[in-house]
């Protein structure tokens, strides 16, 4: 595998030296991150009263917005800091330049450095954007963002994979943040996921296993841990384990040949973290509580049997998968007494530290099981270098992230990644005829401010007779009689869909009235060509379409993608990681050449 296909400027390579440290993995079993006693952290960690230990693995949730010095926001980010004490945190969105200082800011008033963890699933700018100016959906910039994981299982390139990791490590850690929160290792067998979905590479446990351990390896060569989530699997359920309880029916000999193999792959690998799954497995532990809370999953299975020795994260506490149960405080105490590590975005700081205090004086676990926790929290920031530079330079951000040279390889992975599920009139690609006359409507929720914007704009540099229709979810069904007129004077119609998976999704799926409506232009011979910017499964509601191209996300890094497919301007490489039964199986996918200009 190719480790850096890109050669960066001496500056910025001597900014990335100063900003960040390589994580070298250790010998031993394969390139495991191991808990390694240091006079650093034995200091640190006898200094400590029992609630300081119990509050170093407690991590709460951080918008990376402004806040001045005398906001509620900035108030209670003291607290937790000079008197709570945490030991880290969980950053959400804001702009690079607000992420970076408010960490630094955050660093500077802890005595002990913290830790900064992320979701960074498509890239530093997945959290770290500017976001959008409205009325007009203005991108303010960012950090760079590259199309969901399944999109980089779809090029079936490892490089690619690598590449990502390397990116997000070195535009992550000049903003300050040392751990991602990625990557999604589940396995997506169930088409009706409605939360995991496009965020996985796929189907195939070896594939997600391939592409999960190349990614791993680019973040941690280039100073950031990579977590692995969520184990043991969160792939095949229909249940959002934000808001219910995920049960997974399987036998634990399907778990070993599906949902265990990416995660043993990434043990072995030598991956820093491991996030666990609020969902149940009865295969694995009977009494059917979330794998967070149980000591058979985390200890039994994920430190006995497989090994691992680095930082086992919890998903957040705050989520109705380990909540409705028991309740936070007992959840707590259950997740430690499990094997969980650190403790991320609990619903109450203070109550969270009280509750894993309350768990040693009660006998659920002694002081010294969470000292082996706050060890390898220590340890993990001695070997960040946190120990002796815990600040990042805000001069050099402008030099290390959002750089063109970076966007390039998300425009690489996005292109590659356009997958042609079906093509049976060989309507694609359409070529550049000036006087085509193309009807492009978009089908997504009212608030995805910057949905179909790259994607209609792309389209009228090569069809200029371009006209643009934007239905929001909330109230498509009373447009679609308006569309169906407009569709009749097309010669054209493209519908693209942005309805998939969410945090807060019951379904991915695409409303009732949407299919209809697109099975009324097939029924009056319009032939629409459907895109797929959100849920790929969408052909299993629409399947008499005669054109189905899948772009899996809707950034516009991959909207800009699409466009480009459709008219010819860039190639169709790209193969399905998922079937689609019953219609398609895994692995299709029509392929296109680029048309001469």
């Amino acid at each position: 595998m190719m480790r850096k296909s890109t050669v960066l400027p001496a500056l910025t390579l001597a900014l990335v030296a100063a900003s960040c440290t390589t994580i070298t993995p250790t010998t031993g079993k394969s390139r495991q991150t191991r808990a390694v006693s240091s006079r650093w952290t034995d200091s640190v960690l006898a200094s400590m009263t029992l609630r300081e230990k119990a509050a170093q693995i407690v991590w709460p949730s951080v918008l990376g917005d402004y806040a001045s010095g005398d906001s509620p926001q900035w108030r209670r980010l003291t607290e937790y800091i000079q008197q709570e004490k945490v030991g880290g945190f969980t950053i959400s969105v804001g702009s690079p330049t607000e992420v970076a200082a408010k960490l630094n800011a955050l660093q500077s008033m802890s005595k002990v450095p913290l830790l900064f963890g992320a979701d960074l699933e498509a890239g530093a700018g997945f959290r770290a954007r500017g976001g959008y100016f409205v009325p007009n959906a203005i991108d303010l910039g960012g950090a760079i963002v590259f199309p969901p994981e399944m999109a980089v299982g779809a090029t079936r390139d490892t490089t690619l994979a690598y590449e990502q990791g390397r990116l997000t490590a070195l535009e992550g850690r000049a903003l300050g943040i040392h751990i991602a929160y990625a990557p999604v290792l589940d396995v997506n067998n169930n088409p009706d996921n409605p939360v995991i979905n496009t965020r996985s590479y796929g189907e195939d446990p070896d594939l997600a296993a391939r592409m999960g351990v190349a990614f791993i390896h680019g973040l941690q060569d280039h100073g950031m841990i990579a977590t692995g989530k969520h184990f043991p699997g969160h792939g095949d359920t229909g249940v959002n384990s934000h808001l219910a309880l995920p049960v997974v029916t399987v036998s634990r000999s399907r778990l070993d040949t599906v949902e265990l193999v990416p995660f043993r792959a990434a043990v072995n690998g030598g991956v820093g973290a491991i996030m666990s799954f609020h969902g149940a497995m009865p295969a694995l532990d009977s009494s059917n509580v979330p794998g967070t809370l149980s000591p058979k999953v985390l200890t039994g299975l994920l430190r006995g049997e497989m090994g691992f020795r680095g930082i086992i994260i919890s998903d957040a506490m705050d989520m109705r998968g380990v909540l409705d149960q028991f309740g936070a405080s007992e959840a707590v105490k259950r997740a430690i007494s499990a094997g969980i590590d650190v403790l991320i975005q609990p619903l109450d700081v203070t109550q969270t530290i009280d509750a894993v205090v309350a768990g040693v004086s009660e006998g659920r676990y002694t002081e010294a099981r969470l000292d082996s926790s706050v060890r390898r929290v220590l340890e993990t920031k001695r070997r960040l270098g946190l120990a002796q530079n815990k600040l990042v330079d805000l001069a050099a951000l402008r030099f290390l992230v959002g750089d063109s040279s970076n966007a390039q390889i998300a425009r690489r992975v996005a292109e590659k990644s356009i997958t042609l599920v079906k093509d049976s009139l060989r309507q694609v690609p359409l070529g550049s005829d000036t006087a085509l006359r193309v009807l492009s409507i978009t089908l997504a929720r009212r608030a995805d401010l910057p949905a179909g914007n790259a994607f209609n704009a792309e389209l009228r540099t090569g069809l200029p007779k371009l006209r643009t229709e934007f239905v929001a979810t909330e109230d498509a069904a009373l447009n679609y009689p308006r569309l169906i007129t407009a569709a009749d004077s097309a010669d054209v119609t493209i519908v693209s869909s942005y309805v998939g998976q969410s945090w807060d999704a019951i379904t991915a799926s695409a409303p009732q009235a949407f299919t209809n409506f697109v099975q009324t232009l097939v029924q009056r011979g319009r032939k629409p060509i459907v895109v797929a910017f959100g849920n790929p499964y969408l052909l299993q509601q629409v399947p008499w379409v005669s054109a189905y191209l899948v772009a899996w996300g809707g950034f516009p890094v991959s909207q800009t993608a699409a466009a480009r497919a459709l008219v010819g301007t860039s190639a169709i490489s790209g193969h399905l990681p998922i079937s689609m039964p019953p219609y398609v199986s895994r692995g299709r996918g029509e392929e296109r050449a680029a048309q001469a200009r």
